[in-house]
């Protein structure tokens, strides 16, 4: 049975990616709501029916009373006791089945898949935004968005069934019964409706605003505290603990007062709302009460008027914090949606076809991109790297060689120009099947936080065990492998390395990405600093590696380690985003420009910066 509910939705059914998904908040829920549409009718029907089922049960005890008022037993049972024994069936078994459908369809079928859809259609799109996307948020908070709007969603779609569409039946209903024992019963329930329907609009115009500047102070402190501990390294090199708490207590204490200010509303609402629970109590039964004495009314009368009120009193301040919970919840949504529903700005050209690979020429064309600012990146930069050609980059901090590294991987789109590999512009072909075609490894040696196997095969899922071990042996990353261990006992390539591979030394870290790239085997190659956390050792073992990685393949390497690239067949030197000089080593230093100024101011194969500028 819960199976059959559990799965009237999918929620990782496939659905058609939006580049620009709903910015305001109807229309974005609306959307996500679409697969729960048939759901949330019969959700809404059967919350109609349980109230409907109550307030009927509320009426008949009112029945039930005149029954026994003033009545022989004997009589009464022999001209009711089936009536009697019908609604006790009904009770016994109709109203449990009503009761039980719509507990179904709220906790089983609605509200663990609809979090899920929403979360996963949510991560699914923000997986889809480019690099530098990312680049200008926090992790941290992007996370906590995603974590955190669904079961709002969620919890929201809850109230609608489980409290307000509940409430208003059941208030609808207690109309009716009053008007059918007496019209002017009615008078006191319209009066403290409306001024019910008065503090509801009074918290709700407080409530949204309020909870979403608390959810957005929430995101606020997880962004700061998981900056902090992500970067507890240089935290504790610098001995900057007392700074990291002061950066966290500010964002904590902000956190803080927003939240004060949520609970103030709540607080003035419970006082107001027992107020009103007086006069509705006062109003309903006190009129009762007065018709009765005058003969206008039968004791069955009250007691359904004082039932009616009791329960009313009672659920008013579950409907008011529903619904304020209702709202606090869309406030989350809300702020979740300022990462979520952000339109993907690098999408691929509209009828985007694969990148079809033939010889693996490389070309710049009068190449632009500067971040939007006025300096800094490419200048109109000219270059083509012929097939199975391989070129070295070299120039100062700044000067727009990882730019160019990020522009041919399309991580951003260039300004001016274009970019194509055997003829076709980069910007026109998949993102998936460009990337593909290049294998790269960066000075950023993350790694996944998994095992060392899972790692090593991100560069190519299929790869065999002894596909692995072959990669790892070139990269002469088998040997270290072997001896690692985690906590939990796991040893050799099943150890997990940690965040970002943070259990393992640099060079471990940047052996284990080029066994990911040779796994790869890419043919165009891009090397940025690729051995620079290496000791020379290990570096001198890894070069020879790498030139065998290389043969057959299109390759650019950045280097500020002049060693690693002197080999190379061209040498490329960028100076402010533009190609200053270029051609071989030994062409280069006998030409005494930059490039010779560079090479001679080197200490220990580096490149002394400072000293060549």
């Amino acid at each position: 049975m819960f199976r059959f509910f559990e799965n009237l939705v999918d929620p990782f059914a496939h659905h058609p990616d939006s580049d620009a998904p709903p910015r305001r908040l109807w229309p974005f829920l609306r959307d996500y709501s679409r697969p729960f549409t048939g759901i949330f009718v019969f959700a809404g029907l059967t919350s109609v029916a349980v109230a409907a089922i109550e307030i009927l049960l509320i009426a008949y005890l009112g029945r039930v009373v005149n029954l026994l008022s003033d009545a022989d037993p004997r009589q009464t049972w022999a001209e009711h006791g089936t009536e009697l024994i019908l609604v006790a069936l009904a009770i016994l078994f109709v109203r449990p089945v009503i009761q039980s459908l719509n507990v179904l369809l709220l906790n089983n079928a609605i509200l663990p898949n609809f979090g899920t859809l929403f979360r996963w259609r949510a991560h699914s799109h923000v997986m889809r935004q480019s690099v530098g996307w990312f680049e200008n948020d926090f992790a941290g908070r992007i996370a906590n968005r995603i974590m955190q709007a669904p079961p709002a969603a969620g919890e929201a779609v809850f109230q609608v069934f489980d409290a307000m569409t509940y409430a208003v039946s059941y208030i609808v209903g207690a109309a009716i019964l009053l008007s059918g024992a007496d019209p002017r019963l009615v008078i006191p329930l319209l009066i403290w409706g409306i001024l019910y329907g008065f503090l509801i609009r009074w918290v709700v115009r407080r409530v949204g605003p309020a909870s979403e500047a608390a959810a957005d102070a929430r995101s606020f402190v997880t962004g700061r505290v998981v900056d902090s501990y992500s970067n507890i390294h240089s935290v504790k090199l610098f001995a900057h603990h007392d700074k990291e708490m002061e950066y966290g207590r500010e964002a904590i204490a902000l956190a803080r007062t927003k939240f004060q200010f949520e609970m103030r509303l709540y607080t003035l609402m419970d006082v107001m709302l027992t107020v009103l629970n007086g006069v509705l109590t006062v109003g309903v039964v006190g009129w009762a009460i007065a018709l009765w004495y005058s003969g206008a009314a039968t004791v069955g009368v009250v007691a359904t008027a004082s039932a009616l009120v009791m329960r009313l009193s009672g659920m008013t301040g579950w409907v008011m914090w529903a619904i304020s919970s209702f709202f606090r919840n869309l406030g989350v949504v809300a702020e979740g949606m300022e990462t979520i529903a952000q339109p993907i700005a690098l999408t691929d050209h509209p009828g985007a076809r694969p990148l079809q690979f033939e010889r693996g020429e490389v070309r710049f064309d009068r190449v632009t991109h500067r971040y939007g600012r006025e300096t800094g990146g490419l200048d109109g930069l000219d270059l083509t790297v012929r097939p199975g050609e391989k070129v070295g980059l070299v120039g100062r901090s700044g000067a727009g060689k990882s730019t160019l590294v990020k522009l041919l991987l399309r991580f951003y789109d260039a300004e001016q120009g274009r970019i194509l590999i055997d003829g076709q512009d980069i910007g026109t072909v998949t993102q998936s099947s460009l990337r593909r075609q290049i294998g790269m490894v960066s000075q950023d040696s993350a790694l996944l936080h998994r095992s060392v196997r899972d790692n090593i095969l991100y560069g190519k899922p299929d790869a065999t065990e002894a596909e692995v071990i072959a990669a790892a042996r070139r990269a002469e990353a088998h040997e270290f492998i072997e001896g690692l261990s985690d906590s939990k006992g796991r040893s050799g390539y099943d150890a997990l390395v940690g965040e970002r591979g943070v259990k393992l030394s640099g060079g471990q870290r940047q052996r284990i990405t080029l066994a990911r790239v040779i796994l790869k085997n890419a043919p165009i190659l891009v090397l940025d600093e690729a051995t620079s956390a290496l000791d020379s050792e290990v570096e001198t073992a890894i070069q020879e590696t790498l030139y065998g990685v290389m043969e057959g393949k299109t390759v650019i390497a950045i280097a500020h380690r002049l060693s690693t690239i002197a080999r190379m067949d061209r040498i490329v030197v960028i100076d402010e985003g533009r190609i200053v000089e270029e051609g071989a080593h030994d062409d280069l230093i006998r030409r005494d420009g930059l490039y010779a100024r560079l090479w001679a101011r080197q200490s220990g194969g580096f490149l002394d910066l400072e000293a060549a500028e």
